[in-house]
Parts: C-alpha cells; sequence; structure tokens
C-alpha cells in the first residue's frame, strides 16, 4: 500500500514532529488541531526544527523548502476524510482519544488505518472505540520524532497482518526502526524506562543523593546520554504519573506505585521544562 498523505490529530510536540518526519521523507502531513493557534505553532515549530538541521549543514535551503510544501493543516476533521493513514497524537487522556476515534471512525473510508501515538492506553480498548480494529494500531513515537530512532507497533487483539505490514512500511518511509510489540500496560519501552525513572525518584525522596549526582551516576555508570530525573523533567512529570498510574491500575502490583514525590511536584504544578520547573530549574 503506498502512503501519499497521513492525517495527524494533534499539533503539540508529538503531532508536529511526527509531521516533520513525514513532510521530510515526501509524505504530505495534514495536521490537525482544534485550535487554530497551536496549528499555527506546529508550523512554525517544524520550520525551526529544520533551520537548525539547515544551520548544521545537514538538509538544502531547497530540502527545507520541499519539506515544508508537504506540510498542511486543517480544523476541520471532514478534512482528514481524503488522508490514507491517520496517526490520533491527542493529548494522553482516554475519554478524549476515544471520542476523537469515534468521531474519525465514522468519517474515514472504511480502508483507512488508524494507529494512535498513545504511550500506555491499551491498544485494544482503543481499537474497540471503531468499527476497524483489524484496521487499527499502535504507532508510538519516541520524543523528540525527528531524532529518535524508533518506533513501537503495538498489536491489538484485532489487528490484522495487513496493517501490521503498512504500519512497518510507513514508519521504515520515514527513516524509522519499527519494533512489534503485544498490547500491555507501557508496551516495552515505557514498562522498562518509567519504573527505572520513578525509582531515581525514590532515590531522591529519601536523600541519598542529589538531583545531580543521581543523574551523573546513570549517566556516567550506564552510558545513558541523559539522567532519569532530567529525562523525567523532559518528558513532562504529569505525563510520568499518569504512565505510572496506568501500570499501577492495569498490573495490580505495589511495585508499580508512583513516588509520593512525584505526586506533590505534580500537585504544585512542578511539571518539568514546560513550566520552567521540575527537578531542575529552566530559564
Amino acid at each position: 500500500m503506498t502512503i501519499k498523505t497521513v492525517g495527524i490529530i494533534g499539533a503539540g510536540t508529538m503531532g508536529n514532529g511526527i509531521a516533520q518526519a513525514c513532510a521530510v521523507a515526501g509524505i504530505d502531513a495534514l495536521m490537525l488541531d482544534v485550535n487554530p493557534v497551536a496549528l499555527d505553532k506546529g508550523v512554525t515549530t517544524i520550520s525551526g526544527s529544520l533551520d537548525r538541521l539547515l544551520k548544521k549543514e545537514k538538509i538544502t535551503a531547497e530540502q527545507k523548502a520541499a519539506a515544508m510544501s508537504h506540510v498542511k493543516t486543517t480544523s476541520t476533521m471532514a478534512d482528514l476524510a481524503k488522508c490514507d493513514y491517520v496517526i490520533e497524537a491527542a493529548t494522553e487522556n482516554e475519554g478524549l482519544k476515544i471520542k476523537i476515534l469515534k468521531d474519525l471512525d465514522a468519517l474515514l473510508p472504511a480502508s483507512t488505518i488508524i494507529a494512535t501515538n498513545t504511550s500506555s492506553i491499551s491498544i485494544t480498548q482503543l481499537a474497540a472505540a471503531t468499527k476497524r480494529p483489524d484496521r487499527f494500531i499502535g504507532m508510538h513515537f519516541f520524543n523528540p520524532v525527528p531524532m529518535m530512532a524508533l518506533v513501537e507497533l503495538i498489536r491489538g487483539l484485532a489487528t490484522s497482518d495487513a496493517t501490521l505490514a503498512t504500519a512497518q512500511e510507513l514508519a521504515k518511509a520515514l527513516g524509522k526502526t519499527p519494533i512489534t510489540v503485544k498490547n500491555s500496560p507501557g508496551f516495552v519501552v515505557n514498562r522498562i524506562l518509567c519504573p527505572m525513572i520513578n525509582e531515581a525518584i525514590f532515590c531522591l525522596q529519601e536523600g541519598l543523593a542529589t538531583a545531580e549526582d543521581i543523574d551523573n551516576g546513570m549517566k556516567l555508570g550506564t552510558n545513558q546520554p541523559i539522567g532519569p530525573l532530567a529525562l523525567a523533567d523532559m518528558i513532562g512529570l504529569d505525563v510520568m504519573i499518569a504512565v505510572m498510574n496506568v501500570f499501577y491500575e492495569g498490573f495490580n502490583d505495589p511495585k508499580y506505585r508512583p513516588a509520593p514525590l512525584l505526586k506533590e511536584m505534580v500537585a504544585a504544578g512542578y511539571l518539568g521544562r514546560k513550566t520552567g520547573r521540575g527537578f531542575y530549574t529552566y530559564a
């Protein structure tokens, strides 16, 4: 199946990152958001990201112009009916995603595949909100999308082999390496990563070491490019607690309980980079 146009629901960090990856690959990216300001910001973000690549001489001015020509925006969901493939990248909120997916399912041709970029919600459950669970798949990109090489492809109970094959083809066309994962809370990467970050927060809470020393220990001792607390700030502490709660409820296992310090910081509005304060402060 040749994919010429990808619809992307959500113009935030993940949505505009996916749109950029599509545009650079020569695939039309139709980015939808109900907020026109968010759409403008999404396009500006893509342009700025390409400018940085241009400055580093990784792309030419002509390549930037060609990529930007593939970026389209809309606030009307009906416009997505012309897309070959649609990726939902809205906020990590189950109720919101289900509403969007039901609306989307009602207007798309029966043959169109719907993917969700959820990082933790059950693919089988989201697929059940549509009448095409066989043509529904999890397509979990990692932040920042233009730079990160991995895409987790998560099969729901009803996801067909053909749908998986098309998702693999698209991921490779975007220059990504796909891995195939069964549906389970947090899938694979976040299942391993988020409890590790949560444990680092417990270490900080218990006064075992400073945030800087915890992060330096993990960077220098395990060769990670960024420490777990700095990574939590980048992900967003609100996202972190949401994922840990999904694990806690999904597995009924106390080892997944969110650290009390994480709860306290989210309650205070210290969400990381996006609020200027998390485990570190940001200008």
